[in-house]
């Protein structure tokens, strides 16, 4: 599954979200880096499963590393 996270201006301004859902990349980053569990996340945002929210992290965590390179 690539590509689950969207920029879109028309949506909340372009901040990436996870594809099909107004909820942000930021908000899942927020939660873990708080201390809350992918449980506890995908609890409060049922539009997002957890593939998608795997996903994103997997994503996120390949462009890391390809700038570092």
């Amino acid at each position: 599954m690539a590509g689950v996270m969207i920029k879109d201006l028309n949506i909340l301004g372009g901040r990436p979200v996870f594809r099909g859902t107004r909820v942000p990349f930021k908000v899942l980053i927020d939660y873990l880096e708080g201390g809350d569990t992918l449980d506890q996340f995908l609890e409060q945002y049922p539009s997002v499963n957890r593939e998608l929210a795997t996903t994103a992290i997997e994503e996120a965590r390949q462009s890391l590393v390809a700038q570092l390179k």
